[in-house]
């Protein structure tokens, strides 16, 4: 029993709490539904920072006027005929429970034609520790895309120059016979080393 005690103690104490943080803001800063204070409404409005649990309050005559919550394009069109709620009673305290945008119309058509309505635009909670104005959204930083090492530039080519590499020269084994450009090799060398014998025979004598 005590612990129910205790748990309604702190949910009284709680919902105290999030009451003190919640503002009660008068339609056009006056709290006045008419066509007289109808140009002021959207610059008030749009100087006003609404956040959920704020409450909205509208003042007017009970039998002349009413008080409709409708859509944006009821808004725009200044439609009556199918409200989201209606509100006719002289003194109504709307409470804005939600975020985004809010659009109210005055019941008699045209008074809302003439600028009898307002746009609220409600932000977050003041419980959230959340600031007057959303903060931006970062975007995520990109992968790294990892770098390729370029390859070397090709080799400038001169023109008039085969520049194809030579093929490796072959190794031949002692036990293989002379190739053709050998024996050549062994006649030159024969005939220059017999011309000179005969030389120095002849003229050495």
């Amino acid at each position: 029993m005590r612990t129910m005690l205790a748990l309604l103690e702190v949910l009284s104490l709680f919902l105290a709490v999030q009451n003190c943080q919640a503002y009660q803001f008068k339609v056009g800063g006056s709290g006045d539904w008419s066509l007289a204070s109808s140009s002021s409404y959207d610059k008030w409005a749009q100087n006003s920072r609404f956040q959920a649990g704020d409450t909205l309050l509208f003042s007017y005559k009970a039998n002349e006027d009413s008080v409709l919550q409708v859509s944006e394009s009821d808004y725009k069109n200044c439609s009556s005929t199918s409200p989201i709620a209606k509100y006719d009673d002289g003194h109504t305290a709307i409470v804005l429970n939600q975020s985004g945008p809010h659009y109210f119309i005055s019941g008699v058509v045209d008074h809302c034609q003439k600028n009898e309505k307002v746009v609220i635009v409600v932000m977050a909670n003041r419980s959230n520790g959340s600031s007057d104005s959303p903060s931006p959204s970062v975007a995520p930083s990109p992968a790294p895309v990892s770098e390729e090492v370029p390859s070397p530039p090709p080799a400038p080519v001169t023109p008039g120059i085969d520049m194809t590499p030579a093929p490796a020269p072959v190794e031949e084994s002692p036990d293989s016979p002379p190739t053709k450009n050998g024996a050549s090799s062994i006649v030159g060398n024969f005939i220059w080393s017999f011309g000179g014998f005969v030389g120095l025979f002849v003229f050495g004598f």
